[in-house]
Formats: C-alpha cells, sequence, structure tokens
C-alpha cells in the first residue's frame, strides 16, 4: 500500500511542477506581476549588485527554458501514469529484499596474517627505493636533477 501511495504522490508531485514551470513564466495568475517583475527578483538583483540579472531572467530564453522543466516533468508524470502497476511491483519487490549482509571480521589468527606494515616500514622501503633509483630508471615524465 506504502509504494502505491508513494507512486501517487511522486506523479502529484510531477504534475503539480509541471503545470507551474509551463505557464507561470508565461501567464499573469492571480494578479501576480510580469515574471521578470517579481519583487524578489529585483531584490536579488539589487543585492548581488548586477542590474542585467532581472532582464536576463525576464528574457525568453530562459522562459522557454523553464517552460522546457515544466514540459520534461508533466512527461515524466505521464511516464509513471502509463507504467503505473510496473513501478509499485518494482518498489514492492525492493522493500521485500532482503537487507545486505553486513561485513563480517576476520578471525584474529587470519587478521594478524593480513596486517599491514608499520608507517616506519613503509617510509624506510620508500626511502630506499628512492637511494637506489639511477637518472636511467626515471620515468620520461618525471625532472632530472640539473646538478
Amino acid at each position: 500500500m506504502s509504494s502505491r501511495l508513494t507512486v501517487i504522490f511522486y506523479i502529484i508531485l510531477c504534475l503539480e511542477a509541471g503545470l507551474v514551470l509551463t505557464f507561470l513564466p508565461w501567464v499573469h495568475p492571480f494578479g501576480l506581476g510580469d515574471w521578470g517583475d517579481n519583487f524578489f527578483l529585483l531584490y536579488a538583483s539589487q543585492k548581488i549588485g548586477l542590474r542585467g540579472f532581472q532582464h536576463f531572467i525576464s528574457s525568453g530564453w530562459v522562459r522557454g527554458a523553464v517552460t522546457g522543466l515544466g514540459l520534461l516533468n508533466l512527461c515524466m508524470a505521464f511516464w509513471e501514469i502509463a507504467n503505473f502497476r510496473r513501478t509499485v511491483r518494482d518498489l514492492q519487490a525492493q522493500e521485500q529484499r532482503p537487507p545486505a549482509e553486513p561485513r563480517t571480521e576476520l578471525h584474529a589468527e587470519t587478521r594478524s596474517d593480513l596486517s599491514a606494515p608499520s608507517f616506519e616500514e613503509t617510509h624506510a622501503a620508500d626511502v630506499n627505493d628512492v637511494r637506489t633509483q639511477t637518472p636511467g630508471d626515471l620515468s620520461r615524465h618525471e625532472r632530472r636533477n640539473d646538478g
């Protein structure tokens, strides 16, 4: 039951977001001003000091991009409606799947065999490797000392 409600609420959310993003940049519902004559947009452009920000947001390019996002949301909602049963079945199968097995600890005798070398051992090995290197052993990307 919860998976059905989840899918239903997701469809409703996609429909609402799609309708708002598709039509809000182009219409003036409930006495709202133009998309570019927004108090919050004007306030934000004054605070960040970019006067051209308001003109950019009110341009047809940005309105078209927002409308495109709205149409994408509407397409997602219609796709979810068409595949409702499959999505619910997949969610139910995911809920019934047993959780992943926790990682098991190694036994004490196995852990001692796989212990990592100490910092001093690793550092000493690195220093010895560098000292035994000759200029011919360097790769072509490393810089040779000129001295």
